[in-house]
C-alpha cells in the first residue's frame, strides 16, 4: 500500500470505540455502561476459547470478535429498542465497507470478515456470534449481582440466540455464576 495516511487514521478511528460506550445498559439505568472496545476485547477472548471447545479456526472467530462492531466508531452503538425503527444492519455494511474501502488489500479482508459474520454461515461467524452474545451475558450477568435487576432480561433473551454446544454449556454456568469468585482465594493477607 503506497499512502499510510488510510492506515493510520484507521487506527486513530478505532480508538473512537475506547469511548463509545454500549447504549443498552442506559436502559437499565448504568449511567456509565463499558465502551464498545472492551465489549470487543472480552468477547474476542470468548471466540477463541469457543473456538478451541468447537474445533475450529480460533483466529478466525476471534478476528471476527474485534472488527464485528467496527461501525460503531461512526454510528455509535444503538440499543434494541432503537433498532426498531431503523434498518442498523443496512447502516453498518455501510459504515465498515466505507471505513476499510481506503485500505487495499487489508480492507478487504477485513470487510470479508464482516459479510462473513452478517451471513453467520461457517462455523467460525455462528461461533463468533456466540461469544459476541456471551460477552453480553458475562457482563449482565456482573449488572446483575450488581443490583440491576432488569438484566435478568438480557440474559433470558441471550439464552434462546445461542447456537453452539459449547455456548450453551458455558452460558448455564455464566447464569449461576458470582462474578467476583475468581479473585476471593487470591487475596494474600497478612499480619
Amino acid at each position: 500500500m503506497k499512502n499510510t495516511d488510510n492506515i493510520t487514521d484507521f487506527f486513530f478511528e478505532t480508538g473512537q470505540l475506547k469511548r463509545v460506550k454500549r447504549s443498552g445498559f442506559w436502559l437499565l439505568g448504568i449511567k456509565d455502561p463499558e465502551s464498545v472496545a472492551e465489549h470487543s476485547f472480552r468477547a474476542a477472548i470468548i471466540g477463541h476459547v469457543l473456538a478451541e471447545m468447537e474445533s475450529a479456526d480460533c483466529s478466525r472467530a476471534a478476528m471476527m470478535c474485534l472488527f464485528n462492531d467496527l461501525h460503531e466508531a461512526r454510528l455509535n452503538d444503538l440499543h434494541k429498542v432503537g433498532h426498531r425503527y431503523i434498518d442498523f444492519r443496512k447502516a453498518e455494511t455501510e459504515a465498515h465497507k466505507e471505513q476499510t474501502s481506503g485500505l487495499g488489500t487489508i480492507g478487504k479482508s477485513i470487510f470479508s470478515m464482516h459479510e462473513e459474520f452478517q451471513a453467520q454461515k461457517t462455523k467460525e461467524s455462528i461461533i463468533a456470534r456466540d461469544a459476541d452474545l456471551l460477552e453480553n451475558a458475562v457482563q449482565a450477568r456482573e449488572y446483575l449481582v450488581m443490583g440491576y435487576k432488569d438484566a435478568q432480561n438480557w440474559i433470558e433473551n441471550i439464552r434462546k440466540l445461542l447456537r453452539t454446544s459449547s455456548a450453551k454449556k458455558l452460558f448455564k454456568q455464566i447464569e449461576k455464576a458470582d462474578p467476583n469468585s475468581w479473585w476471593k482465594g487470591l487475596k494474600k493477607i497478612e499480619r
